[in-house]
């Protein structure tokens, strides 16, 4: 008897055990408004850097990422254990690139193509030119 209620309690313990572990790799969204992010280029640019710094210092936290480069919008998919949104965008601040409210921080922001910088210093698309759709390679 005493045996039977002993395993059923170390079955629970570990249910109970997975099910806080599952709880806690619930993954939640964020959106990221940068003025300096509107061409394919500026995506490519800070994909790279993200894909770095995701293996390197997130601890892979950023889980997916979607780009909306007609409003200058990243859409990141994160898990809150490993990363905050605080984390996330000073990252995007260290490539160069704008997050919300917050500029770039100088030197990378330096090292953009001009099409990767804000409107107000000459960057951002040509009119009549838009970039936030690939070249065509065939």
């Amino acid at each position: 008897m005493y045996k039977r209620l002993f395993i059923l309690f170390v079955v629970l313990c570990f249910f109970d055990a997975v099910k806080a572990q599952v709880m806690a790799q619930k993954k939640e969204w964020i959106t990221i408004k940068s003025s300096n992010l509107k061409c394919w280029q500026c995506k490519d640019i800070l994909e790279k850097y993200l894909t770095s710094e995701n293996e390197s210092t997130m601890e892979s936290g950023i889980v997916q990422r979607r780009y909306n480069l007609i409003s200058g919008e990243i859409r990141l998919q994160y898990y809150p254990d490993r990363v905050t949104p605080d984390v996330i965008r000073t990252v995007l601040l260290n490539a160069g690139f704008d997050a919300d409210s917050l500029k770039a921080e100088s030197e990378p922001y330096k090292k953009l193509p001009p099409i990767c910088k804000r409107a107000e210093d000459g960057g951002g698309p040509t009119k009549g030119k838009p970039c936030h759709i690939p070249p065509y390679n065939p």
